[in-house]
């Protein structure tokens, strides 16, 4: 990872507002004190119309805000955003765009998924899944995966600082690019989505990892934001696996130091580091694996 670019955004672990300091015991009875991340309501309303409120740790509402309506779809290429407000003091997230909306509707027409604090996923997003086309041409080559997992790992985070939280990263080959937290890995994937749709960052050459689970939420947002590649360290559920070789995702799971799994999209996979930390040639490493070039 020498002399790559640092992160557009990561984690601060040393900002007040998202954790506090609590005194308890330990199993020994002694006393001690945590860092414990906090959490706030955040109400989202789209034009005039309330849409959801979410629990976050608070930090980015903007792109948290932008990022739920773009992977609820309810954000349309045709109806631009105008504007991001947020009132710190009520904790309120208002997105207007250039045409006014409706969404009456689809508000009534949404199904709970398994994300930490309860996502929510509306009808027609698994409509709209099967029209998606994720890109044919992207790849994992696993001398990129290993060092993102080292670099991401390594980096100063809410969860080393205090825990109970989640975070997704946005990487580029062998690069982190965005690092955000919050207590459901749906609100992290979110901001991710919210930064991304306002800075026109495109996803087909994106690889996507995330600390918890490889579910069918998780999968379904990553195919939203065109991304090819999901990694995670932890496992997956049976309903993500389904989804993402629907999808023709590369779904990547228990990725930890130089071990992982694939259930999905294995024809992506290059492998030219061998387990040791030694380069291997690219012919060589796809012969051994019996991986077509």
């Amino acid at each position: 990872m020498e002399n790559k670019q640092p992160f557009l955004i990561h984690p601060d672990p040393s900002d007040s507002r998202l954790t506090r300091r609590v005194s308890g015991l330990d199993h020994d009875g002694n006393a001690v004190e945590v860092s414990v991340v906090t959490e706030r309501p955040i109400t989202l309303f789209l034009n005039g119309q309330e849409i959801v409120t979410m629990m976050t740790i608070g930090d980015f509402p903007e792109f948290l805000a932008v990022g739920y309506l773009v992977n609820q779809n309810m954000l349309a290429p045709d109806n631009p955003v105008t504007a991001v407000e947020f009132d710190d003091d009520l904790g309120v997230a208002v997105v207007r765009t250039e045409h006014k909306t409706d969404f009456e509707e689809k508000l009534r027409k949404k199904t709970m998924t398994s994300g930490c604090a309860q996502g929510t996923l509306f009808g027609d997003v698994m409509e709209k899944f099967a029209e998606i086309e994720l890109s044919p041409s992207a790849e994992l080559r696993t001398s990129w995966l290993y060092p993102l997992l080292k670099a991401i790992n390594t980096t100063p985070s809410l969860y080393l600082e205090a825990g109970a939280i989640h975070g997704c990263v946005l990487c580029c080959r062998d690069e982190p690019l965005l690092y955000m937290e919050d207590v459901g890995r749906h609100n992290a994937v979110d901001k991710i989505a919210g930064y991304m749709f306002l800075n026109k960052m495109q996803g087909e050459d994106k690889i996507m990892y995330t600390t918890g689970r490889l579910t069918s939420e998780m999968v379904l947002k990553t195919v939203q934001m065109r991304i090819p590649i999901l990694v995670s360290r932890s496992g997956f559920t049976a309903w993500g696996v389904d989804l993402a070789r629907q999808a023709g995702m590369t779904l990547v799971g228990r990725a930890k130091g130089r071990r992982f799994t694939v259930l999905a999209g294995q024809e992506r996979m290059v492998f030219d580091a061998d387990k040791d930390g030694g380069e291997e040639t690219e012919p060589e490493a796809l012969t051994r694996k019996g991986a077509k070039p």
